[in-house]
C-alpha cells in the first residue's frame, strides 16, 4: 500500500513548485559527463540554458546505439538533456563570447567539460566571468582535473579513459581474466551527479556569504571514489585486492549464482539472522553452528568463503530463479535474478513509482525515459520536455534573458556568432515538424 504522504505523487507533481526555481544555469558543455549535470538541476526546476557550437552542435548528437536515432534524434541525447533552452553560439567570435558574458551576468552558474584553459582561450574563463558576476559559481569538469600532471599534458579524456586511469576496469573482472569496461556510463552518470553536489554546496555558501567560487572536478579520481576500501587497502596493507568477479569478498556469503533454469541470481546474507535463514531454506541449518561459518569474520577467509559459496551454488543449481526468490523472502535473505533490459522496461514496479515515465513533447510527441530517481514530496522533480535542434531558442533565450531587440538578434546571426541547426541527422528537427511545435513565445 502506498504511504499517505506518496499517494497521487504523480499527478500532483504539475501543481508543485521546484526546488531550484530561480536558479539560472550556463551550460557550455559536450559528450556525457558535461550536460548530465545541468540537466539534473532543470529537473529540479533551474533555468539552464544550453550553448552549442552550430550548425552541428554536440558530438552527442552524432553517437548512438547501434547507429539508431530516434524521429533524427540521438537517444543518447534523449536522455540526458531535459528542461533545457537551447542556443547556437559560436564562441570562437568576438560577438560570440561577449553574448556568453552577457548571459554569464544573468545566470547562478557557468558549467563546462572542456580542457583546461579552453574557457580562458575564448576570453570566457573564471576570472573574466568574476569580474562581470562576482557570486557566480563556475564549475569545470574534466578527466582530470584543471592542475596536476594529467592536466598540463593537456590529455584528453572520456568515461572509458578514467574507468581505465582509475583501475576501476582493472577490478571488474574475474581472476586472471581480461579487464573489463563497465557498459554503462558510470564516470559520466555518477560523475554529473557528484558534481551537481558541490554546486548545490556552493550555492549554500553564496546564500551565507554571498560570495561565488570556482569548483574544479576530475572524472577519474570521482571513479576511484566510488572504489570504496580498494586504494586504502592497497596502502595500508601494502598489497593489491585481486579482483574477484561478483564475488563481495568484504561480504559472506554473497556472490552471484546460476540457477537450474540457467538464470543467474545475485545472493546476500551477512547478518546472523539472515545466514540462519540461508541455511535453514537450504535444509541445512547445522551450517550456522559450523565451525567455519559461525560468524561473518570466519566466514571471509578465504578457505571458509570458498566452501560455503560452493554449497550455496550446488543448493541453486537445484533450484529455479522464481523459487529461489520465494525462499528467500520467506527465510529473510536477499537474492534476486538478473534483470534484462526487457525485464525492467516491463517491470511495473518501476512504472507505479513514475520512475519510468512517459514524456509527452510537442516534436517528439510520447516516449518513455526514466525520471528524477529521487522523489520529494514537496517540491519534485520533473521533466518538462525533451531536447531541441541546436539553436531552435535562439530569440527566445536573447529576448528573455538578454531583452534584446530583432535587429540586434539579426546582428548576431550576421556576425555568425548565432545560428541554427545544419540539415543533418540529429542536428534539425524531426520528420514533420510543423515549424511552430515546440517553439517558445512566453
Amino acid at each position: 500500500m502506498t504511504p499517505k504522504t506518496w499517494q497521487n505523487y504523480k499527478e500532483n507533481k504539475p501543481l508543485k513548485s521546484s526546488p531550484l526555481e530561480g536558479i539560472r544555469v550556463l551550460e557550455v558543455c559536450t559528450m556525457l559527463l558535461g550536460p548530465i549535470g545541468p540537466a539534473l538541476l532543470a529537473q529540479l526546476g533551474a533555468e539552464v540554458i544550453r550553448c552549442e557550437f552550430p550548425p552541428m552542435g554536440d558530438v552527442t548528437r552524432s553517437l548512438n546505439p547501434f547507429g539508431w536515432f530516434y524521429k533524427d534524434q540521438s537517444p543518447l541525447l534523449l536522455h540526458i538533456n531535459q528542461n533545457k533552452y537551447w542556443v547556437g553560439l559560436d564562441l570562437h567570435t568576438s560577438e560570440g563570447q561577449k553574448t556568453f558574458c552577457e548571459l554569464a551576468a544573468q545566470c547562478d552558474i557557468v558549467e563546462n567539460n572542456f580542457r583546461p584553459g579552453v574557457m580562458e582561450s575564448w576570453d570566457i574563463g573564471y576570472r573574466k566571468i568574476r569580474e562581470i558576476n562576482p557570486g557566480i559559481i563556475f564549475l569545470c569538469k574534466n578527466g582530470y582535473g584543471e592542475w596536476g600532471q594529467y592536466a598540463k599534458e593537456n590529455r584528453p579524456s572520456n568515461d572509458g579513459a578514467s574507468q581505465a586511469l582509475s583501475g576501476y576496469s582493472w577490478m571488474s573482472r574475474w581472476p586472471g581474466q581480461t579487464p573489463l569496461k563497465m557498459r554503462a556510463y558510470i564516470g559520466d552518470n555518477y560523475g554529473g551527479m557528484c558534481a551537481e553536489i558541490a554546486v548545490l554546496a556552493a550555492l549554500h555558501y553564496r546564500d551565507r556569504t554571498g560570495k561565488g567560487q570556482f569548483i574544479e572536478f576530475s572524472q577519474t579520481e570521482n571513479i576511484m571514489r566510488t572504489m570504496s576500501w580498494v586504494w586504502p587497502y592497497q596502502q595500508i596493507a601494502g598489497k593489491p585486492p585481486e579482483p574477484s568477479g561478483n564475488r563481495d569478498v568484504s561480504i559472506c556469503p554473497a556472490d552471484t549464482f546460476r540457477s537450474k533454469d540457467g538464470i543467474f541470481v545475485a545472493l546476500a546474507a551477512s547478518t546472523p539472522e539472515e545466514f540462519k535463514g540461508l541455511c535453514s531454506a537450504m535444509g541445512k541449518p547445522e551450517l550456522a553452528e559450523d565451525p567455519r561459518f559461525k560468524d561473518h569474520l570466519t566466514r571471509l577467509k578465504e578457505e571458509n568463503a570458498l566452501a560455503i559459496l560452493k554449497i550455496i551454488s550446488d543448493w541453486i543449481r537445484t533450484r529455479r530463479a522464481d523459487e529461489i526468490e520465494a525462499i528467500a523472502e520467506q527465510y529473510g535473505f536477499a537474492a534476486t535474478h538478473l534483470y534484462t533490459a526487457r525485464d525492467l522496461v516491463e517491470n511495473q514496479h518501476f512504472e507505479a513509482r513514475d520512475f519510468r515515465t512517459e514524456i509527452d513533447d510537442p516534436l517528439y510527441g510520447r516516449y518513455r525515459n526514466y525520471e528524477f530517481p529521487v522523489k520529494m514530496s514537496e517540491t519534485p522533480p520533473k521533466t518538462k520536455w525533451s531536447v531541441r535542434p541546436v539553436g531552435f531558442d535562439n530569440e527566445y533565450v536573447m529576448k528573455r534573458f538578454l531583452g534584446k531587440s530583432d535587429a540586434e538578434i539579426r546582428k548576431l546571426y550576421d556576425s555568425g556568432a548565432l545560428a541554427k541547426w545544419k540539415d543533418a541527422q540529429g542536428r534539425r528537427p524531426p520528420p514533420g515538424w510543423d515549424g511552430k511545435a515546440g517553439l517558445r513565445t512566453e
